[in-house]
Parts: C-alpha cells; structure tokens; sequence
C-alpha cells in the first residue's frame, strides 16, 4: 500500500514536498517513483528512482525542477517540487515497479497539487 501526502495550494514560484509511505511489501526491492494526472488530460511519468537510489529519471517538463528521492529504512518516497508552475496542477500518484522502466503495479490514492497563477 502507498499513501501520498504533501498536496496543496501553492503560488506560481513556489515549492511543495511530496511524501508517499509504503507498507505492506518489501520497500527496498522496488523502484519508486510518481505520476501525475492534470484535468481533462491523460496520466504522465514524472520521475522515478531505481532501487538503492543511485539512479534516477525524469520528465522533461520538470528536470531540474523537481528531484525525486528515497529512504528506505522509513519506506518513503519523495518528491521535492520547486519553481512550481500552473501547469503543474494534477493529482499526484506514488508508484512501484520491479522493473526500472516498466509500468507500475502499485499506484497510490493520489494527492492534488494545486498551482495557482
């Protein structure tokens, strides 16, 4: 189980950090990471860290933005949003994958993230 936290209201130029605890299945043998979905638009990718945190990835639309990061031995997951933008407005998912860059079989509920302009 992933449960998100963290969401809010923000103004443009702002910042916001994401949280997500795991429970329920071993956190270190998964690769981590967060999607997001914005109204009316379809779920994208936006990073993802590997197991042991060595490696990481990004969307385009938020490198050198965000960074994603992990602790393992809290079963956390982060994301750490700066120069936050309206069009960073959309709920936020948590995601595991065994596969670095496969699809992810554990979503979490979501937490929105609200940008205002």
């Amino acid at each position: 189980q992933l449960v998100e936290s963290g969401g809010g209201l923000v103004q443009t130029g702002g910042s916001l950090r994401l949280s997500c605890a795991a429970s329920g299945r071993t956190f270190s043998n998964y690769n981590m990471g967060w999607y997001r979905q914005a109204p009316g638009k379809e779920r994208e990718f936006v990073a993802t860290i590997a197991r042991g945190g060595k490696l990481t990835n990004y969307a385009d639309s938020v490198k050198d933005r965000f960074t994603i990061s992990r602790d393992d031995a809290k079963s956390t997951v982060f994301l750490q949003m700066n120069s936050l933008k309206p069009e960073d407005t959309a709920i936020y998912y948590c995601t595991g994958s065994s596969i670095y860059y496969g699809y992810p079989e554990v979503w979490g509920q979501g937490t929105l993230v609200t940008v205002s302009s």
